[in-house]
Parts: structure tokens; sequence; C-alpha cells
């Protein structure tokens, strides 16, 4: 396996990768719809000057590009970031015509692309088509001063695309795009200072981005990436594994062959009440992008930096901690139970090893976005083991919302 260009730029090797997301080995040549990668993740905002702002001081994530009025886009003004390996682009409407504005009406902040490098965008179209999906925009290159990118899109759940990025030989002639993320874009810093001490970053790349689809609707988007783009499925969350005594819901997860980008998609099931994804179809107005996992070696300094920043999450009860089958089940883990208790980090273990995971309340106005903070330790799983306790959290807040 051969690192992206942003994990290399982010210092990050195969080793570290195995243990952040979980890589795992696997025959690039036999794969029908290759990705190299995420390449950005694409938010639209009501207002992405103060966004920006947001990931940069809540987040500690670097503005690196911009693109706006002063570039000649009239309609929209966008911000780049970078955490490690992860590359987040932030859209806010400028023209009150934009398109920007009439889809955050609709859906509020959120995730509109999920973008992903291909070593060919021609092969990757021509087998999108062949499999029957909706190609959004045919192949065509982008040029400026640092070179040549090539891309396409392809259309997924809802609202939300794929575009396809070739960064790698776009010319044919064995370049690599040396611009800070496309052609349009110019390099950017910003004037806000990091506290004193602050870590260069808290977190180093993308685990997960769990869709949330319609009641009946999770098989179809599964065959999709399966048949479309040769993604493998990883595992499958029915039935008792996934419920409360109050609300359902049925999960499973595909990834691309070497486990870089893994997509778990989620549908409600019937329940005595509103599930968390009914809530979230309800206030996004349809199947969307739930919650990115961002990925990192130390949670408790992610988690500590987090909150004296005021990023909120969801709380877990002492009893969570205090079960002594969970201390059996779980075993040792590179830290005292006490500590994880203090700050309501999960804990959960499978055959392969362990991981820690904590999740934030929705970010924005809507219940509907949030993240994750994994760390992992071998484990290739999702917290199965905590999937009754986060559930049980998520009804809490859906309850004071007065959703549940």
């Amino acid at each position: 396996m051969d690192l992206t260009d942003q994990e290399r730029a982010a210092d990050l090797d195969l080793d570290q990768l195995k243990q952040l997301v979980g890589l795992v080995e696997y025959d690039e040549n036999k794969d029908v719809f290759p990705v190299t990668g995420w390449d950005a993740i694409v938010f639209v905002v009501g207002n992405a000057t103060q966004a920006a702002h947001y990931y940069q001081s809540a987040w500690g994530m670097d503005l690196v590009a911009y693109r706006g009025p002063e570039q000649g886009e009239r309609d929209h003004k966008s911000f780049v970031l970078e955490s490690g390996s992860i590359r987040f682009v932030v859209n806010g409407a400028v023209s009150p015509d934009s398109r920007l504005a009439d889809h955050h009406r609709a859906h509020g902040d959120g995730v509109v692309d999920i973008a992903l490098e291909v070593p060919d965008v021609d092969r990757c179209i021509a087998q999108a088509e062949r499999a029957g999906a909706t190609v959004l925009q045919q192949p065509e290159e982008l040029t400026d001063e640092h070179g040549t990118v090539r891309v396409a899109a392809i259309a997924t759940y809802g609202e939300t695309r794929h575009t396809l990025v070739q960064r790698v030989n776009a010319t044919g002639d064995g370049s690599v795009y040396a611009g800070p993320y496309l052609p349009g874009y110019v390099a950017a810093s910003s004037t806000y200072a990091k506290r004193d001490g602050a870590p260069k970053r808290l977190f180093e790349a993308l685990d997960h981005i769990v869709g949330n689809v319609e009641l009946g609707k999770m098989d179809e988007w599964v065959g999709f990436y399966n048949k479309v783009m040769g993604f493998v499925n990883m595992a499958e969350f029915i039935g008792d594994d996934i419920a409360t005594d109050y609300s359902a819901l049925m999960s499973k997860v595909v990834a691309n062959g070497n486990h870089r980008v893994k997509f778990p998609l989620n549908e409600p099931a019937i329940a005595k009440r509103k599930s968390q994804i009914d809530e979230y179809l309800e206030f996004y107005r349809g199947p969307g992008a739930q919650h990115l996992a961002v990925a990192t070696g130390d949670i408790l300094a992610t988690v500590d930096a987090l909150r004296t920043e005021g990023v909120e999450f969801l709380d877990t009860p002492d009893s969570y901690y205090d079960d002594p089958e969970l201390r059996a089940r779980i075993g040792e883990v590179r830290v005292p139970i006490e500590e994880l208790k203090k700050r309501k980090i999960l804990v959960d273990r499978d055959e392969d090893g362990y991981l820690l995971q904590i999740f934030t309340k929705p970010l924005g106005d809507r219940p509907t976005v949030f993240f994750e903070v994994i760390e992992r330790h071998g484990s290739l799983g999702f917290g199965k083991g905590n999937f009754k306790a986060l559930f049980e959290s998520i009804e809490r807040e859906q309850d004071k919302r007065g959703n549940l």
C-alpha cells in the first residue's frame, strides 16, 4: 500500500495508518473502482467565515486555501482546512440567489460532497456508467499555474455526491498537482493564533463517515457501493445489537478494498418511539451524512483540548464504567477506566483488539451532523458493545429537545 500525498504531508506512515483507521492489505489490480483515499469532505453551512474560525479554534485545524469574491467567485466563499490527512472544505453562500443558500435553507449545515481521490477518473466513471450510477459530472480537467486536476462526480444518497479527484498523473506526464487544493483556490493562512502549548493537531485521519437513509433504503445503497464502486461489506448490525427499549435502527458497513474509506449506512427500524435516524431525516429533510469519525492517537488529550474550547460531548452515566461485566469484557486498556470515566469516553473490545470512542452533541442548530473521536488499538469494528449506551445517551438528548 502507498501513502496518499495528504498522509505524507502529515508525516504519517503506514504503521500509524493501520492503527489509526484499521488499514488492511488488498490487491488494487483486482479493484473495478480503485479509490486512493479521502480527498475532501465538503460542507455547506450558513456562515462559512464563522465556521472556518470554529474548526480552527475548537478543532485545531489549519486554514490552507480559500476562494471567494476576491478570486472572481461571486456566488460563495470556500475555506479549505486541514488536520493531519483530513481536508474539510466549508462553503457558504455570498449571493442570496446562490443554490447553496437554497440547500442550506432545506438541510441546514451538512455534508454535500464526500470527495474521493482516485488514480484514474475515466476508469471509475466508465465503471459507474456500466453499473447504472447517476453521473453528475463527466470527466474534465481543471488547470492553473500549479498544474492540472481531473475531476468527475457521481450521485449517492439524498443530495450527497462523490466528486472523484485525480491529482497524480492527471496530465499524463507524471506530474502531481502542486496547488493548495484545486485550481481557482489560493493559498491562505489565518490570523487566528492557537493557545500556548496547544498540540500541533487534535486528530490525524478520517476513520469513517456514517450515512442515514430512509426506511427500506439501506440495502439499496449497500448494493450501490458493492456494484458501482466495488466496496466490500465489513459489518452488519440488526435487532438487539442496535436497539434500546424505545428506539431501533439497522446498519451495514461498506468499505473500499484497503478499508481507508468506510461508510456505515443506517436506516430506522420500527420501535416504540422516534429513533435518532428518524430525527435526523426529519430535520435534515432527507438522507445525508450523519457523523464523521476522526481518528487520534491520544483520545484523552484530544477530548481535553476540545472541551477546553467548548466542544460538548454526549454524557455517559457512571454505571456504564462501574459495570463488572464491562470491566471483565474489555480487559486491560492503555489508560485506567477511571480516566475514561472522568471524560465519558466509551471503550469496546472485539477479536482484533479494542477501541476508545466518544461522540459530540450536534454541531449546529439542527439535531443532525455530529462528530465521533476514535482511537483504535487493533479493533477493526465500530464499538458494537457501546451501541446501547450510546443510543440511550442520544435518546436523553432527543427527549430534552422534545423529539423522542
